[in-house]
Order: C-alpha cells, then structure tokens, then sequence
C-alpha cells in the first residue's frame, strides 16, 4: 500500500520555504471558487450541445469566458466517492473510499482542505458538507460552513447568493484569500415537479414541459419519461440561476480578476445509465474553468482527457501552492495556459459501492472502465446473470421503461441489461455514445478488446487496485466472487 500520511507541520514549513520572498501578502493569492452541480449530465448543458438552448444561459456566459473541455470525466459516478476524489487527488482505492456505500478516506490522507489552510487561504462550502470533506475530520475543519438546510434545502439562489457574500466580506476583513467550494443540490433528485414542490424550494426561472424535452439516446422516448425529463429540466434552470447568484456575489465582491472558477458536475444525470456506472454519459461532466489573465476566453479543448482526479494538483499548481506528495492526477495548468499535454489520450473511471449496503440491489457493485475517443470498455465483476441492480436513478423513468418493455422488446433489452449487466462491455464512443450496441463478441473488434483490456490492467497494477485480482480471473465466477467478498466484505442481497 503506497504510504500517504500528512505531514500537517512538515508540509508547513516546505510551504513556507515556497513563498518566501514572493512578496505577496496572504489575501493577494490566486483564490479558488470550485461550484458543483449535483447530477447535472454534461449532454443537458447548452454550451455542451444540451436541449432546450436556453436552459443554462448562465452557465453558456460562463464558458465563453473561459475554457470548457468537451473531453473531461469524473472519476467516479457516484456522489461522495466523486467528491473525494476531487478533495484527494486520488482514485478512490488509494485513499481508502472504497467501502460499500459513503465512505470518508483513512484519516492521514492529505485533502484539498489541509493543503489551502495550511496555506493560510481561508476555507469554506455551501452544500453537500459530508460529501465534499474527503476526511472524516474535515467535516469540521472548515472556516465558514453552511449546509443543506439552511440552504433552501440546497436550491435557494438567493440564500446561496448571501451566504457567498458573506463569506467574501469575512476574507476582505481578515485579508485572506480563499478556497471556497459552492454545491448546488440542484438538479438532484426529487426533481422540481410544479405540481408537487416543496415549501422550501425556490421556483426556477424559467419551467419546461414534457413538449420542450428532446428525449437524449440511452433513453427510450415514452410519455412518462418525457414528463420525467421535463421536471428534471426545471431543476437544471434552478441550478443555472445559483450559479449565476454566487457569480454575482464575487463580482460584487471585487474578487472576480483574481479568481480562478471552475464549473463541473460531480456525475451524469440521476436516470438509467447515467450515475453509478461507468458509460459516457455517467462520467463526462461538464467542466469549465474561468481564469482571468491566464485562459483565452472561448476556449474548447477537445483532445484532452481530464479526470477529477486532475482538480487537486491543478489548483495547488495555478495558486502556487505546493501539493501532497502523493497524487493519482497531474496538474492541467499547462491546457489552460494553451498548451498541449501529452498522455492524455484515455481515461480511466469506476465505482465501487452505493448506499445501502447490505439491503436488495444495494451496496458493493464494482465498475471498471477505460476510455479513449473511439472506444469504450467496461469491466462489471458482479454480473452474474442473478444479481438485481438497483440504484436511486429509476424513479418515473423506469417504471414507464419496464411498463413499455412488456410489448417493446428493445425496451425490454434496456430494461433487462439495466438490471442485469453483462461481464464486459465494448461499444464504439464515435458512432454509439449512448452505449447501446455491445460490441464484445463482434470478432471484428477483438484487437481493440484485447488492447484496452491490457490497458486497463496496467493501470489497474500501477494504481494498486484491489479488483485487479477478480479482473484476472474474469472468466470464473467463484474466484470473482471470492475476491469481491474479500474487498467489500459484504456482498449485495437478492431482491
């Protein structure tokens, strides 16, 4: 196991050697503003090709003035685990998220949070607290924190407007520069439903009906998914409107110039195929960063994999503050200055665990995968043709899937591989991202199959990955199963 004990006073000390002399003043630092949407698909985003073009009008400002990478992944589908992979820099078996369900890293374990308060950047976060505190012990370390509740249940523009005014003025008076990570629980589940809000939330800005929906291709085009869609939509815009709120407070702050932005989603959409796997579309996240002085407005990189793994060291090296020493992701600071960077022709996602474990359809249910720009594989060690998958992306949608899959028997496969899954899984990202056609048994494909399944282990033996034993012993159930018990300790029930 690679050692990653924090230093906290060592780590001091070498920061302090790093800017001595630099003549800079605690409070004229490059400060960082991270914003997350919750389950925001990046192919729902207007600047990303999304539909209706006017549902993210102020997420579309944004990228025009910074740089959006249409190549850009979460490492892992899933809430938390994603969230402490952008705190640690690390994939989640190297930090110790990898239990079966919400799990913190092992104490020791540098974070984002240790890295800017040593640093004397004062820290803070809006929404999803737990989630975004990669340690256990960083759910209270943070200088300003505010959560759900107070948050309008974490769709309120205006309180998240107040609450990033507020913690602006506090750095002005204390002359501190910032950290501040801002989490949207828009468009997250339960949709807003105009017919079924709550007291708490805020109305969008604009709502959509099921006649505004254009249907993306992993789903099949049924009435109940349309309505589905549509309410998720009106989440979407209210998600836009935070976004554009806490942007208003840092230009009304005057920080705006000397502070590095960055928009993403912390997985795809909250529908069958979208979060808790490992497709194109549960991954791709919407990432766009603002930089001012540094990044050409407008920009579109389109040949560079990122991963949330990269977000740790790319804001220690923009703000020039020295990073753990152990890192599973490399700085992008070059990409967004306008430079190429090689070995960033693939990238490599997975999930371990949900929440729930122990209950039917829950818990451990390992993913695998690796992606370049044709070609995409998936490695589902839990397939075994009797498990029942289940995760908290069904909702409408599915039930209208499974009503439909008893006359419509492409519906019916849906629904079937949903539950289901297969062993492995191969598609052509180029003509098929919506992973419908399966191309593992196609011999046409077997040198392709063969080059990503090496792939994949080699990174799977660089990075130290428990699941490398069950991946080399693939094609044996009982031996995939051992080592998945031995992993997860605890494996899902049967419905």
């Amino acid at each position: 196991m690679r050692k990653l004990i924090y230093t906290r006073g060592l780590f001091a000390v070498a920061l302090g050697v790093a800017l001595a002399g630099s003549g800079a003043s605690t409070g004229s630092r490059l400060n960082i503003l991270l914003f997350t949407a919750d389950d925001l698909g990046c192919e729902s985003v207007g600047c990303f090709g999304g539909k209706p073009g006017d549902l993210t009008p102020n997420v579309d400002r944004f990228a025009r003035e910074g740089i959006r990478f249409e190549r850009a992944h979460v490492t892992s589908a899933i809430c938390m685990p994603s969230r402490v992979v952008l705190g640690s820099g690390l994939y989640n078996h190297s930090s110790g998220a990898i239990g079966a369900g919400f799990t913190h890293c092992r104490e020791g374990t540098p974070s984002m949070l240790d890295v800017f308060k040593v640093a004397g950047y004062r820290t803070g976060v809006l929404g999803k607290v737990s989630h975004s505190s990669p340690k256990k012990s960083d759910v209270k370390a943070w200088d300003y924190s505010f959560d759900r509740k107070e948050l309008g249940d974490g769709r309120d523009p205006e309180l998240y407007h107040l609450r990033t005014k507020t913690f602006l003025d506090e750095c002005r008076k204390k002359d501190q520069s910032f950290y501040l990570m801002v989490n949207s629980h828009d468009p997250h589940r339960p949709f807003h439903n105009p017919e079924k809000t709550q007291p708490e939330w805020a109305t969008p800005s604009k709502l959509y009906g099921a006649a505004d929906v254009t249907v993306p291709g992993y789903l099949p085009d049924l009435p109940g998914v349309r309505e589905e869609f549509s309410w998720y939509l009106n989440s979407i815009r209210r998600l836009d409107d935070t976004f554009k709120r806490v942007m208003d407070a840092l230009n009304e702050s005057g920080y705006a110039e000397n502070t590095l932005v960055v928009f993403m989603s912390d997985n795809g959409s909250s529908f069958p195929f979208g979060k808790c796997n490992c497709y194109l579309i549960s991954t791709r996240t919407p990432w766009i960063v603002r930089w001012p002085g540094v990044v050409k407005p407008g920009g579109v990189d389109t040949a560079h994999y990122i991963s949330g793994i990269d977000l740790l060291p790319t804001v220690c090296d923009a703000a020039g503050v020295p990073p753990p020493e152990q890192q599973d992701g490399i700085s992008i600071v070059p990409l967004l200055k306008g430079s190429p960077q090689a070995g960033r022709d693939r990238v490599f996602t997975q999930i371990d665990g949900k929440a729930g474990a122990g209950k039917p359809g829950k818990g451990p249910s390992p993913m695998r995968a690796v992606q370049n720009k044709r070609f995409g594989y998936i490695f589902t060690p839990w397939s075994n043709g009797e498990y029942l998958y289940s995760n908290n992306n069904q909702g409408e949608t599915f039930k209208a899937m499974q009503r439909a899959a008893k006359t419509d028997p492409a519906v019916a496969e849906r629904v079937k591989l949903f539950q289901r899954r297969v062993l492995e899984e191969l598609y052509n990202l180029e003509n098929d991202p919506n992973g419908l056609i399966n191309l593992i048994d196609n011999p046409e494909h077997e040198k392709t199959l063969k080059t990503l399944q090496k792939t994949m282990r080699v990174h799977m033996a660089e990075t130290e990955d428990p699941l490398l034993e069950a991946f080399d012993s693939r094609y044996n159930r009982i031996d995939r199963e051992v080592v998945l018990q031995k992993i997860y300790g605890v494996m899902p029930k049967q419905p």
